[in-house]
């Protein structure tokens, strides 16, 4: 008689604890392909922010007082953020730029003042941004009638031969560049306990010098054109209300990495300028060059090549913020995906800021550090002014929403905002006064 040999039932739970293994892959594969999908904007303006105006007071900062004003970094970061979020989440929500939304909400003559006035700070600023390439193309040997004119003509064929993505990328890959500085700093061979022992602990003094050098670095970090220049991306990216979370940790990270160069261009120059008594630094080229004889060819150069692609990248958005910021409160047609013919006013005015930008630098005995002071005195009038028109907006229920500021993140950016409207007046007294 045949008895039949029972078969045990196949167990599923090694299968069932590989799926659940593959299924946290696949979510954090996903989670990561969509973050990467909008990846840019936030990474991008935050990182222009180090342009040559920026790393000429960086390394001033190294230079005069060591590592004594790497906590300041701390509550710049912090404080970029909050802006910076509120701008991404303005564009995200409302699918319109910053001075879209300024016209609408407070009428055509506020919008002409802060287009006239961020235009004029903005003219200044891309004439540095062109005399910093002339700085930085100097020290490897090339005269600034070949460096300007050849940077200018590819920044203006990178914007206007190609749609939004293809530009994005680029800029992403520039903005890469800049950790030559954080190799740079490891060459100088910094004195890392006291480096973290004075980011961590601030240090405080009475002189007039230092604290003009903290309202300088902390009072000039965030620029209006950088709000402008963020919203309109976000707009013009595509950028709406369910990819808002993801995008918001592009503007983090891109404040946070922004930041992070800057503590190496300080530690750079305290490792070396002030140990070795070179105190006194009028331009970012200075710096790169008093490097080599003291942390070698290898930091010279890679200081050097940062501050020319800083150079570059600036010279490319600056002329872009101040096109979109014009030809949105002008009600004008504007955006890289757009063809020449369809907006003729935004390409033109990005023309002509380079050209003008570019041309100016090129002619004798022009008054660069001068022009570059008076911008940083324009960015610091219109700014208290942007901040609350930003806060204004960012909680008003009919634009905003459920998306409006928390009271938490009211308390928190009313308190930033009374920070650095204070900070930006008091840098306006001391450039005015010299004091």
């Amino acid at each position: 008689m045949n008895q039949s040999v029972p078969v045990k039932p196949v167990s599923q739970a090694p299968r069932a604890k590989k799926s659940r293994r593959r299924m946290p892959l696949r979510s954090m594969k996903f989670r990561l392909l969509a973050f990467l999908a909008i990846f840019g904007p936030g990474f991008i303006t935050a990182n222009v922010d180090n342009d040559p105006g920026g790393i000429l007071t960086y390394s001033q900062a190294g230079a005069k007082f060591g590592y004594a004003l790497l906590w300041t970094l701390i509550p710049t970061t912090i404080a970029l953020i909050i802006v910076q979020e509120m701008a991404a989440r303005m564009g995200a929500v409302t699918g319109k730029g910053l001075s879209d939304l300024i016209r609408e909400e407070f009428g055509f003559r506020v919008t002409f003042f802060t287009m006239l006035v961020l235009g004029l700070a903005d003219f200044g600023n891309i004439m540095a941004e062109f005399a910093g390439m002339a700085s930085g193309m100097g020290l490897f040997g090339v005269s600034k009638y070949i460096a300007v004119p050849i940077g200018a003509a590819l920044v203006w064929m990178m914007v206007v031969r190609n749609s939004y993505k293809p530009v994005e990328r680029i800029l992403i890959v520039f903005s890469l560049i800049y950790f030559s500085y954080v190799i740079s700093a490891i060459l100088a061979h910094p004195n890392w306990k006291a480096a973290i022992h004075d980011t961590i602990v601030p240090t405080v003094s009475r002189s007039s010098e230092y604290l003009v050098m903290v309202i300088g670095l902390i009072g000039t970090t965030i620029t209006p054109w950088m709000q402008f220049y963020l919203q309109a991306s976000i707009v013009e990216k595509g950028i709406g209300k369910k990819q808002y979370g993801l995008s918001r940790w592009d503007v983090i990270l891109g404040c946070i990495i922004t930041d992070v160069i800057a503590f190496f261009i300080v530690l750079a120059c305290a490792a070396t300028l002030y140990v070795s008594g070179v105190h006194n630094i009028t331009d970012a080229a200075d710096a790169a060059a008093a490097l080599k004889p003291l942390a070698g060819q290898w930091a010279f150069l890679l200081f050097a090549i940062g501050l020319v692609n800083a150079s570059l990248l600036s010279a490319a958005i600056l002329p872009l913020a101040t096109a979109y910021n014009i030809c949105e409160g002008l009600g004008f047609e504007s955006g890289i995906n757009k063809r020449f013919s369809e907006a003729p006013a935004f390409y033109w005015l990005y023309t002509l800021l380079i050209a003008f930008g570019a041309g100016v630098v090129l002619l004798p005995g022009i008054p660069l550090l001068k022009v570059l002071l008076y911008s940083q005195v324009v960015n610091g009038i219109l700014l208290p002014f942007l901040l609350i028109f930003m806060l204004i907006l960012v909680n008003k229920k009919e634009l905003m929403g459920e998306y409006r500021n928390s009271r938490f993140v009211n308390v928190m950016a009313w308190s930033t905002s009374a920070i650095l409207i204070i900070l930006s007046l008091a840098w306006f007294w001391t450039t005015v006064t010299g004091q």
